[in-house]
């Protein structure tokens, strides 16, 4: 194995080929020859062993793969090269901001492809979003003369059904926000039942916005149960296990609660088959059920997963059936610092304990940030790092930058938005984000001399993007102004806690206080390629400002805008 990669299968089968040749010498009298010698030390570190002559191997090949100089006009450095040299059956890379991800793929595909000979019918790569397969699909077919199978998992798991003859059109985004609405506005004011039962759920003097409120949680919790896999019988699982809840308050609340539920599920999946169509959970989980019946006619080699931190379990169980089926081989890239979409099924501990979900798999990082300052990545870093349950890395970058983060107290928030444009503009800044925690947060940041065209603002010929820090990830700027990091119920972090309800469905885990809501920030606070101004009050500012502000090293604190 001396020219090749030795994968932990290899190791797996080198073990149980010389486990009798090494109890044989183990177990000589006589004196062992120096040869001997040498081998007992080897098996006996077998692991440690292979990983020298791995990193000789992948030196060697970094040297001979000319192509690593050159994937989309940047060259691979030292970590993503061993991504794409290893040969693992299943491989996690774990990812920095602006590490190099989207590279890290596309230099894997152009290296089976060029390097291995591998048809590219034969690779599967999978994003979460429609954007990030067109651009993914775009940089490949751009740089390189071949095209390869890239789907979001909704389009696959469609894919997968028409291969089998089972043709439904698809539900549109908004329909079961549409079957909510008429359930509670047409079919509970008729039914006594129910609008008594709607009194004890939200109180007699309950509001619109309380009503509004109610409406989401039964579409967060109808998205779970379905997005879990969960089957009908679920729910008189869930009803007994209200049943012992100790607070006879609760107790009550919640079986009103469940029974509306299940009631609006009942109504929702019936207008899904009088349509004849189905909803993105319905695809994944009948999908699945295919798989395991009948299989799937392409036989990929490779399955590559990007975003991997935001899978969940029905998206794993999907994965691992097509792995059982092809024999694929498979690479996952994420960023756990990233992971901020419990609230659709997200389970981080998937993503966490990998080499518990997958045999013989391996761990890797890439931790060049081409992106961001050290300065302010190291800030960014050991904040999300106070989570307990989060990757330990240490991100690298050669880009420096003196106090890369500002704080600017103002309370007047308009003048202090217009502040940070005036002076970003006069700096240069060509290229300017503004980052809030919900959608209507630049409202209270904005007056009448900011003219609107989309998601884009204009301020005496000042052009920015706003977005919520959701929206904003895989995204960059020259410059990122964070708004809104107030203390207070919409604030971040937002203060707004999960109905007591949801635990019954939400298979993701948050143990330490405002956990996704710290990664929300990482998200906000790595978006930019040199500074984030961040725009607090002076009385109420977030909990998470209290925290930044202590990183004095790294952190500038203006109470007047400063020339620089």
């Amino acid at each position: 194995m001396e020219n090749k990669y030795i994968s932990l299968t290899d190791i797996e089968f080198l073990r149980i080929k010389y486990e009798s040749l090494y109890k044989e010498i183990k177990g000589k009298k006589r004196k062992v020859s120096c040869k001997e010698k040498s081998f007992l030390y080897d098996y006996k570190y077998l692991d440690r062993f292979c990983e020298r002559k791995n990193i000789t191997y992948i030196d060697k090949k970094r040297k001979e793969c000319k192509i690593l100089d050159n994937i989309n006009g940047y060259p691979l450095d030292d970590y993503q090269s061993r991504v794409v040299l290893s040969d693992e059956e299943a491989i996690l890379v774990v990812a920095g901001a602006g590490s190099g991800k989207s590279l890290t793929i596309i230099g894997k595909i152009v290296y089976l492809v060029k390097e291995l000979n591998v048809k590219p019918e034969d690779i599967l790569c999978i994003s979460f979003t429609n954007d990030a397969t067109i651009n993914l699909k775009k940089n490949i077919a751009k740089n390189y003369s071949f095209d390869i199978n890239i789907y979001t998992f909704h389009k696959l798991a469609l894919e997968i059904l028409k291969q089998n003859g089972i043709e439904y059109m698809i539900a549109p985004d908004n329909f079961l926000s549409e079957v909510i609405d008429h359930f509670i506005d047409n079919v509970l004011p008729n039914n006594e039942k129910f609008n008594d039962s709607l009194k004890r759920i939200l109180g007699k003097n309950y509001a619109e916005k309380d009503v509004k409120n109610l409406k989401r949680l039964i579409g967060t919790f109808i998205g779970l149960f379905k997005g879990n896999n969960y089957e009908v019988k679920e729910f008189l699982t869930i009803l007994k296990r209200i049943k012992f809840t100790l607070n006879i308050k609760d107790r009550r609340r919640n079986k009103e609660l469940m029974l509306l539920i299940i009631n609006v599920y009942l109504l929702y999946q019936e207008e899904l088959e009088k349509e004849g169509a189905l909803d993105f959970s319905d695809m994944i989980n009948k999908s699945i059920k295919v798989l395991k019946s009948f299989g799937i006619k392409k036989k990929w080699k490779y399955i590559i997963v990007d975003e991997y931190q935001d899978t969940s379990i029905v998206k794993f169980n999907m994965i691992s059936e097509l792995m059982k089926i092809t024999g694929a081989k498979f690479l996952a890239v994420g960023d756990d610092f990233q992971s901020i979409y419990r609230f659709t099924g997200c389970d981080l501990h998937i993503f966490l304990n990998f080499t518990k979900y997958f045999h013989n798999a391996k761990v890797f990082q890439i931790v060049n940030t081409y992106r961001n300052p050290q300065e302010l990545i190291d800030v960014a870093g050991d904040f999300v790092m106070k989570n307990k349950s989060q990757q330990r890395k240490k991100l690298v970058s050669i880009k420096h930058l003196d106090k890369p983060i500002v704080i600017y107290y103002k309370d007047d928030k308009v003048r202090a938005l217009k502040d940070l444009l005036i002076k970003l503009n006069n700096d240069g800044c060509k290229e300017i984000m503004v980052l809030g925690r919900n959608n209507k947060d630049i409202l209270f940041y904005v007056d009448r001399e900011f003219k609107q065209d989309d998601s884009f603002y204009i301020f005496k010929d000042i052009k920015f993007r706003y977005l919520t820090m959701h929206k904003s990830k895989g995204l960059e700027s020259e410059n990122v102004i964070l708004i809104n990091m107030e203390d207070r119920l919409l604030g971040m972090p937002t203060k707004i806690k999960d109905e007591k309800i949801i635990k019954y469905v939400n298979k993701g885990h948050d143990y330490y206080p405002y956990e996704e809501e710290r990664r929300l920030l990482y998200v906000g606070l790595t978006r930019t390629k040199n500074r984030t101004y961040i725009i607090s009050p002076t009385g109420n500012e977030s909990i998470f400002i209290k925290e930044i502000v202590k990183y004095k090293k790294n952190v500038d604190v203006w109470k007047t805008i400063k020339d620089k």
